[in-house]
């Protein structure tokens, strides 16, 4: 899913951020990091260690995190873009950007199901993917990467059409069930079609998200085999529990929690990940836009709402948003170690937060306030708008 080189001719840049007082490496077998201070050549992470052990010379942008939290940018999921920063779901303009200051910096599609008119012949599906994989690719609005063209699974569809759209770019299937395939014997067929061209597979989990759609329940998401378990905690309507326990015992697939989901079933199937040691299996998305809007704090919110009722350390939950979700997903950012994607988050406790710091904050279930969010080595946000004002916000030295 990598995006084009940048110009040989663009002046290399080196972003350096020191005076970190908390650093959060997305990555569950170590969390946090012993280290104050990270720089970036372009795009890319070159060095991550104390001020006075890397080589901070040169910098084009220098930015004092004045010692609050870096981690890396968030991952939504799971999103259903349209056309561009608009959705027509609830007629909205500057979703996205909203996200932006929700610390989002990657979406995954799960499907432009919301497209109005979406074509449903063959020769239409393969069209309307690759022109929203071509779009998202060339256009991010406000800087967030958008992995879109995500084809939903209608009857008619062979092999060779897997094929094509492997050819052409397309490297997501929109959720299983949401297109006229509905049978577990069928969807199984296509989705390892479509892993064997490397095409990413995701089922909707659960009762009907909108009128037209259909349940789905645990035998099919068994037999259909999906690369991720899409909104395992319902997209609104949950599976019953016991079904939802089966999804993580009998799978070894990823589990995927969306903000807009049951919460009851998302903290069942943390616990029941926790209890099988298979926290790694565990991703989050917001699944929206939808009916209930649009959710710019949605990721952060299930961060806050996991560790705090879930019983999860901060720093765990946020692994779940950030390196659990690229390593499913097969994207270079999502960690902050050399040579990912230099996307990052800078955060610190909520003004008045009864919390201690900015983790002890988060696990008695405040949000955090955010204040800079930067994209492949560059600054997108300064002190978000919509998150609760954090403490202290980190500042632009010299640029």
């Amino acid at each position: 899913m990598a995006h084009d080189e940048p110009s040989k001719s663009a002046p290399q840049t080196k972003l350096v951020i020191r005076n970190i007082g908390l650093l959060l490496s997305g990555d569950l077998a170590h969390p946090i990091l012993d280290a104050d201070t990270v720089v970036a050549a372009g795009d890319r992470i070159t060095a991550v260690g104390k001020q006075q052990d890397v080589d901070t010379s040169g910098a084009t942008v220098t930015i004092d995190a004045k010692g609050t939290a870096l981690a890396p940018g968030l991952i939504d999921s799971h999103v259903h873009p349209v056309c561009g920063d608009w959705t027509p779901r609830q007629n909205q303009l500057g979703w996205i950007d909203s996200y932006l200051h929700g610390g989002v910096t990657t979406m995954i599609s799960a499907g432009e199901v919301h497209t109005p008119g979406r074509p449903k012949d063959i020769v239409g599906l393969k069209a309307m993917a690759i022109f929203a994989q071509r779009a998202f690719h060339a256009f991010r609005p406000s800087g967030v990467k958008i992995y879109a063209g995500a084809p939903v699974l209608e009857h008619g569809m062979v092999e060779e059409d897997f094929k094509e759209l492997a050819a052409a770019g397309v490297k997501i299937l929109g959720e299983v069930g949401l297109g006229s395939v509905k049978d577990g014997q069928t969807a199984r067929q296509m989705v390892s079609w479509a892993r064997k061209y490397g095409i990413q597979s995701t089922i909707h989990t659960g009762g009907p998200s909108i009128p037209g759609s259909s349940l789905i329940d645990k035998d099919m998401v068994l037999e259909t085999d999906a690369d991720v378990i899409g909104h395992v905690n319902g997209g609104h309507t949950a599976l019953p529990d016991d079904q939802i326990t089966a999804l993580c015992v009998r799978s070894t697939r990823a589990l995927e929690i969306v903000h807009n989901g049951n919460e009851r079933a998302g903290l069942l199937t943390l616990r029941t990940a926790k209890e099988l040691n298979q926290l790694d299996r565990v991703i989050l998305g917001t699944d929206s836009p939808a009916g209930s809007g649009v959710q710019p704090l949605g990721i952060v919110r299930m961060i806050s709402l996991l560790s705090s009722l879930g019983e999860l350390p901060a720093e765990v939950a946020i692994c779940l948003a950030t390196g659990n979700t690229a390593k499913m997903r097969n994207l270079d950012c999502g960690l902050i170690a050399p040579g990912r994607e230099a996307s990052f988050v800078l955060m610190d406790k909520a003004q008045h937060s009864a919390g201690k710091n900015l983790l002890d904050s988060i696990q008695k279930g405040d949000l955090p306030g955010i204040g800079m969010v930067i994209i492949d080595g560059a600054v997108s946000a300064h002190r978000s708008r919509n998150t609760p004002p954090a403490t202290i916000v980190p500042q632009v030295v010299n640029s």
